[in-house]
This record gives C-alpha cells, sequence and structure tokens, in this order.
C-alpha cells in the first residue's frame, strides 16, 4: 500500500492533463466516469448543489466524517464547488466555468437540464467545442427515458437478471452495479472518443449514455444464445454458457473455480484428477458434448472434488496448465500479497477521515503513473478558490445567494 505522497511526483504530465471535467453528477454511474477521467489527470470539477451529492448522506454507515463511505470511493481527484442553478448568481458563476470546460457531464432526468437552460444545445451556443455527457437510466429518447435509472432496474430490464442465479433459484441481481459502473466505462469511452475527435474538427459534441444500454451490452454470449437458439438463456450458476467444465466446485473445505475452456485443457483436467474414462465418454468428447451434457458432467465430478481440499485441487490444476483459483472474500483479497503488489490498496490523508483506504487504479500506465492529486473533496471545499480562478468575487457570489 502507498500514500499519495509516495506516488510518482516527478513524472511527466499525466495523459488528460489540461482537460477540464465538470461534473453534474451524484451516485455512482457518473461520479465514476469523472473519477476515472481525474485519475488520468483531467481537472475534474465536481458541481455540487447546495445539499451536495446525494450520495454523502446516503448509505447506512459513517466512519470519522459526515460523508459516506460510497461516496468517498467514487470522488477521489476532484474538486468540490457548491452552486445554486435555480439562481441567477449561481447559474452566472456556472456559465463561467463552462467557458473553461472541455467536458461537461450530468445525469438529470431527461428534460431537467433544458428546464434550467444548461442542457446541450443552451451551453454549445456559449462553447462550441464542450462536449456533452449525459448518463440517465434508459436513454434520452424512447418509451422508457423518463423511468428513473437506478442499477437494480436496469438489471432487471435489460434481461441480466434473468439469466442470473442458479436454476429453479428465481432471478438474482448481482452484487456488482453492472449497469451504473457499465454506464460509467461507456460515457468514458465516449468521452475520448470525442476528445479525439475535436482534435479534427474543432467541436464537441453530445454523447447519451445509459444504464439499460450499458447492462444490455455487456449481455453478448446471452444475446448471442438468444439469437442461436430463439430461448431465452437460463441461469447457470457459477458455471459458463460457451465451455465446460468452466464453474465453481466444492472441495472438502470450501469452494474453487476451474476453466477447462479448451480441447488442449480438458484433456490436461482429465489427468489431473485422474479420470481418463471421461475423456473416452462420448457425451463429453467436445466441448459441445460437454455443455450440452453439463449438469451429467457435474454430477461426475463433485464426488471426486470433495474427496481433497482447495489448496489440494488448486496446485494441482495450475501445476498441469489449467486456469483455477479458490473463491475468495475481500478480508482475504486485501491481505493477498498480490492485491498489495498490485498497488491495488491506496492510503489517502482526507481531511475528516484522517488516512483512508481507497481501490487502485485498474490499469497502469508505466510512463505517466497515476497519482492521487486530491482527497474526496468536502462540500464546497474548494468554491472559493474556483471562484477566485474565474476572476470572481466569492463574498459578492455568497451574498448573492450563488451557492445556496
Amino acid at each position: 500500500m502507498r500514500t499519495p505522497q509516495q506516488d510518482h511526483v516527478d513524472t511527466p504530465p499525466l495523459p488528460l492533463a489540461g482537460l477540464r471535467i465538470l461534473d453534474l453528477t451524484q451516485v455512482m454511474a457518473g461520479p465514476f466516469c469523472c473519477m476515472m477521467l481525474g485519475d488520468m489527470g483531467a481537472d475534474v470539477i465536481k458541481v455540487e448543489p447546495p445539499k451536495g451529492d446525494q450520495t454523502r448522506t446516503s448509505m447506512g454507515f459513517r466512519m470519522k466524517g459526515e460523508d459516506s463511505p460510497g461516496f468517498l470511493a467514487l470522488n477521489r481527484n476532484k474538486r468540490s464547488v457548491t452552486l445554486d442553478l435555480k439562481t441567477e448568481a449561481g447559474r452566472a458563476m456556472f456559465f463561467e466555468l463552462v467557458k473553461t470546460a472541455d467536458v461537461l457531464v450530468e445525469n438529470y432526468r431527461p428534460g431537467v437540464t433544458k428546464r434550467l437552460g444548461i442542457d446541450y444545445d443552451s451551453l454549445s451556443v456559449l462553447r462550441p467545442e464542450l462536449i456533452y455527457a449525459s448518463i440517465s437510466g434508459f436513454g434520452q429518447t424512447g418509451p422508457w427515458s423518463q423511468r428513473p435509472g437506478f442499477d437494480l432496474i436496469a438489471q432487471a430490464m435489460s434481461g441480466v437478471m434473468s439469466a442470473m442465479g442458479h436454476p429453479n433459484s428465481g432471478p438474482v441481481k448481482s452484487g456488482v452495479s453492472v449497469g451504473d459502473l457499465g454506464a460509467g466505462l461507456f460515457c468514458l469511452y465516449g468521452i475520448l472518443s470525442a476528445v479525439i475527435g475535436r482534435q479534427a474538427s474543432g467541436r464537441g459534441q453530445y454523447i447519451d449514455a445509459s444504464l439499460f444500454e450499458a447492462a444490455l451490452s455487456l449481455s453478448i454470449w446471452e444475446a448471442t444464445e438468444f439469437w442461436a437458439t430463439g430461448q431465452s438463456p437460463r441461469p447457470l450458476g457459477t458455471a459458463n454458457r460457451m465451455s465446460a467444465p468452466y464453474q465453481a466446485f466444492t472441495a472438502s473445505d470450501g469452494m474453487f473455480v476451474v476453466g477447462a475452456a479448451n480441447q488442449k485443457l480438458w484433456d490436461l483436467f482429465c489427468g489431473v484428477i485422474d479420470r481418463p474414462d471421461l475423456q473416452q465418454d462420448p457425451r463429453y468428447h467436445h466441448n459441445t458434448d460437454r455443455v450440452a451434457n453439463r449438469e451429467d458432467l457435474v454430477a461426475d465430478l463433485e464426488p471426486v472434488f470433495v474427496t481433497r481440499s482447495v489448496d489440494h485441487w488448486v496446485d494441482a490444476f495450475l501445476q498441469a496448465g489449467v486456469p483455477a483459483g479458490p473463491i475468495n472474500d475481500f478480508g482475504q483479497v486485501f491481505d493477498a500479497d498480490h492485491t498489495l503488489a498490485r498497488d491495488m490498496v491506496l492510503k489517502i490523508d482526507h481531511p475528516a477521515e484522517g488516512q483512508m483506504n481507497s481501490l487502485g487504479f485498474p490499469v497502469k500506465l508505466r510512463g505517466t503513473p497515476q497519482q492521487v492529486r486530491y482527497a474526496p473533496p468536502l462540500l464546497g471545499q474548494h468554491t472559493d478558490e474556483l471562484a477566485g480562478e474565474l476572476g470572481l468575487d466569492p463574498a459578492k457570489l455568497r451574498a448573492e445567494g450563488a451557492f445556496g
């Protein structure tokens, strides 16, 4: 684990240094997108209403400060300014920020930004170079566009939940917020593409991302199975739709996963468990046979695996070249030498929390390593600073109600 002070302070500028992002988002998808832009060096200004991002006060527990761990997890490398966009003074400062911005990201319900006068059509007149990204539950158009956008709803209505869980157990929601986080990632992909495109055109453009389309787009194999068979994919537990055996099994002291995803690995797999008879069984000759007869295959394998420990099977498979691993809980993950060696736990000095843990950067740039330049900000922490950068008088703006 390392602190920001131990990060690479003498490296060249980060890839997105000089790019200014206005983050008008709350909760997860938008903050996640903007945090990743900040991690790559962009100047991310989190524009918050007077009461702040609602995630600051959500979740059922706190650590030391007033902000929830959910907020802290999604808002490093940002500066916070509070603006009441329903006031003339608040909008005046906001428009000055827009004049300096490269990208704006918002996740209001479709139609709200137009009522506030901060929609793309209005702001692109003020700054034609502006890249404007909207994240919503179901997109800006279409019959479902006015529905509230939550990850739970996106998982349900995109088909994701129908294909998760165990047979006959009923639909299961992914504990990982695939709709929210997927929308943040796809929006980031759109933003960076638009930034590159702007180098040639000189103009910004509008980006429309949604939780529904993110969840649906991540269901690639499920969609393929439906189109190929005409049947909606059924839940398979930990199993894989395209390969077998490729799932979790129970050992004598816990559970592990193993993936024999091709014929070579299947032959090695049978050698590890000393079952050459399975190689000769016509039900299991080829991967298509094994997929079709997955239930029989699992029934043949389960009595083998319960005879030895997780460590035994994982070590034996890995030595043979077959992918395998234990099913870790998060305590085991964060104690693992590999997690620490990959700098996936960062220590951040926070003004209210003291030293706090944060997930590390999921990709590593060797030439320009990412840095934690700002801890997750307190509400409005940088309001006066940013007003000063714009040449505005924060005391006057405050008196006029700009900050709520």
